[in-house]
């Protein structure tokens, strides 16, 4: 019985690689929506488990026809299982300029974070959840920078109701969206900043209260009523005062428990293009 030799592998088409004419380059080329676990390093030592989207890009030169799409992946599978830093996340960002041949990477992972937080009267521990984005941008010849989005959940209540009412007053629960640029990766801090932003709140939120902590949130958010615009100017004047931040953007949208639509503010100190 005669057994077909096996095959040589002939060398494949790299169609991508190949020169394009239209003399257009491409700010960002890559891929996004990319579901993958993801470990975070924490300041307790414990790093956290959770899964985040991915979006991971290059620049393209005008005379390259494509990027390798396969090698984003294979790079991002080589990080699986290692807690991720800001600086981790900046030396990913400059990973790919070397394994994709480009003068500029951006790579962005947005996931759920959870804190454990004890009720302010009871002391019943649950856990909160928070939407966050980590950034890096990289360019070749300088030091990749990183920026973090924090989406943090409040309580608000509206000082003129409180002033014109005989008692009680409208309160809501509230999206206080936070986007800051760091002078170094290092200056970041998830957690600290978590915790200042709801400081600047009628009340903070848990996700387990028994009676006493009702009462607490209650009658705390009636003692510390905030206005939308209160909202941002009081996380932007606590911004200003925090050292290593480079540029930040505030948004804050109350929903309304006696209208049937949001109040929405933003601030910000000029310098969007960091978040670009």
């Amino acid at each position: 019985m005669n057994i077909p030799a096996t095959p040589l592998v002939c060398a494949l088409p790299d169609v991508q690689g190949g020169p394009d004419m239209r003399g257009i380059p491409i700010q960002r080329v890559g891929v996004r929506g990319v579901r993958h676990p993801f470990m975070i390093a924490c300041a307790s030592g414990h790093p956290q488990a959770t899964v985040a989207q991915w979006e991971m890009t290059v620049a393209l030169p005008a005379e390259e026809k494509g990027t390798h799409m396969s090698r984003f992946i294979a790079l991002l599978e080589t990080w699986r299982g290692e807690p991720m830093t800001p600086q981790g996340l900046c030396g990913l960002a400059d990973a790919l300029l070397g394994r994709l041949g480009a003068e500029a990477s951006d790579v962005a992972a947005e996931f759920p974070y959870f804190m454990e937080k004890a009720a302010p009267a009871s002391g019943v521990r649950s856990l909160m959840d928070y939407r966050v984005r980590w950034s890096a941008r990289a360019r070749r010849g300088e030091p990749a920078r990183f920026s973090q989005s924090i989406q943090v959940p409040v309580t608000s209540l509206c000082p003129c109701s409180r002033a014109i009412s005989d008692y009680g007053a409208h309160n809501q629960r509230s999206h206080i969206l936070v986007r800051v640029a760091y002078e170094m990766p290092g200056a970041s801090d998830l957690e600290g900043l978590i915790r200042r932003v709801e400081a600047q709140a009628s009340c903070e939120l848990w996700g387990l209260l028994k009676r006493a902590d009702e009462k607490f949130v209650t009658e705390r958010a009636y003692e510390n009523p905030k206005f939308v615009e209160d909202l941002v100017r009081d996380v932007a004047v606590m911004l200003q005062r925090l050292p290593g931040v480079a540029s930040y953007e505030i948004e804050a949208e109350n929903f309304e428990s006696i209208h049937n639509h949001s109040a929405y503010a933003r601030v910000s100190d000029g310098r969007r293009h960091a978040f670009e």
